[in-house]
């Protein structure tokens, strides 16, 4: 967990600092508003809840679409293929830059999850992959594309499967 923060931590850029800075600020505001309106217990208790909402929901949610507008990148599956004579498969596809700054690393993972003729469990097993292999891609700039190949394994299962694709990039 420790390591996760720090990664966390260490991912993060200037933007994801204002985006903090400012949500505490407005936390900060809405509980001097409250405590300024006292008098007023609804209203006081309303400016409370509105700043501790902006306190968690801010960072979380902005850190989220920004990061979406910020690094967009668009992953596509152009092959894949079991091998027959090793315990493996490989994975062809592209990955686009599609935002409006330089990508200085992008980390592409190849997901294999089970499929099968029911829609609820085929939901189910895209949230828990079975085997995941990932690659780090650098330097990616913007507009360009780039092709890939990543190698799963060791992949041993012999029922059906699909593979999807995603991308984080910074």
């Amino acid at each position: 967990m420790k390591e996760k923060l720090l990664a966390f931590i260490d991912g993060l850029i200037s933007y994801d600092y204002i985006l903090f800075g400012a949500s505490f600020i407005l936390f900060i505001l809405f509980i001097i508003f409250a405590l300024l309106l006292r008098k007023k217990l609804i209203v006081a208790l309303f400016f409370i809840f509105l700043g501790f909402a902006t306190l968690v929901l801010g960072p979380t949610f902005g850190y989220i679409q920004m990061h979406k507008y910020i690094f967009k990148n668009s992953t596509k599956l152009l092959s894949q293929k079991k091998l027959n004579f090793v315990q493996a498969v490989v994975v062809k596809g592209t990955i686009t830059n599609e935002s409006k700054f330089d990508f200085g690393e992008c980390k592409i993972t190849a997901e294999v999850y089970k499929v099968t003729k029911n829609k609820y469990k085929n939901y189910l097993f895209k949230l828990k992959p079975f085997q995941k292999m990932s690659i780090l891609e650098q330097n990616l700039p913007k507009g360009q594309m780039r092709e890939f190949k990543i190698i799963i394994e060791p992949f041993r299962y012999q029922k059906d499967y699909n593979i999807s694709l995603g991308a984080s990039c910074k």
